[in-house]
């Protein structure tokens, strides 16, 4: 087929991708009908989880144009997932075109067509790993950042995918000791903590979904999300639902936070 030509062959396009969802989420074409059909199932459970992706990006958005215009030209996206408009590198670029760009993923179908895509960008390229592998992601990165200047991490809608038994914390924590004064980290998270008792009821059978994909979804509570930034200087607002961090356009609540921080 066709459209199959920019898959790696060890890619099962029948088990539903976290990553190829999210795609579908945002409109984008590389994705499967077995993520088509899981995406829709979550789609008939909770209508506003394009929205909600859609203000996730938006959120992505408008932190990468701040750290920009705060000096920052070096970004490490952390479960960066499939390329879709929007994306970090051209955001960056769009005000600083030698801005450096590592994108990080564990999904070869990401990971494979990003490089297609940036074959023609020298500043920007992605990395085939799997962001709990701590010691061979920085390993990566070094051979494409300058660890003597600040880095904007990025871990956006990555973090529930990681369950506590695989100490998330910790990986983060570690991410940000290897990186310099003035870096900077910016998370997105889903979280139940808003939901009436139907709609949590709801959103335990759009986890039920994701059970059967390559990523089961751990929701954390504000506290918890607040956590990952422990050490850190968070920047105004604070930890809040994404589309009240900084806004510059209207968007209707989703369930997912989002916070900015810099390591003093």
């Amino acid at each position: 087929m066709e459209e199959l030509k920019w898959v790696p062959s060890t890619v099962d396009v029948t088990r539903p991708s976290v990553a190829r969802m999210y795609d579908y989420y945002l409109g984008g074409s590389h994705n499967f009908e077995a993520d088509r059909a899981a995406a829709k199932q979550v789609e008939q459970i909770y209508p506003g989880i394009v929205q909600s992706a859609q203000a996730n990006r938006s959120f992505l958005r408008r932190v990468v144009r701040h750290l920009v215009a705060e000096g920052v030209d070096q970004f490490l996206d952390l479960g960066s997932g499939i390329p879709t408009v929007g994306n970090v590198h051209e955001i960056a670029q769009q005000n600083n075109p030698s801005a450096r760009v590592l994108y990080v993923d564990f999904e070869p179908v990401a990971v494979s067509h990003s490089n297609a895509l940036l074959a023609e960008n020298p500043n920007a390229t992605a990395l085939l790993a799997d962001l709990r592998a701590t010691s061979t992601v920085l390993a990566g990165v070094r051979e494409t950042l300058d660890f003597s200047r600040p880095v904007g991490v990025l871990i956006i809608a990555a973090l529930h995918f990681i369950p506590d038994s695989d100490n998330p914390y910790d990986t983060v924590a570690e991410y940000m000791s290897a990186l310099p004064s003035g870096s900077y980290l910016a998370i997105t998270h889903a979280t139940w903590d808003s939901l009436t008792e139907e709609e949590g009821a709801e959103a335990r059978k759009v986890a039920k979904i994701y059970s059967n994909s390559d990523n089961t979804l751990t929701v954390r509570t504000h506290a918890e999300v607040t956590r990952f930034f422990d050490g850190l200087e968070l920047l105004e607002p604070g930890v809040v639902a994404v589309n009240d961090w900084r806004p510059d356009s209207y968007e209707d609540h989703t369930g997912i936070y989002g916070a900015v921080a810099r390591k003093p």
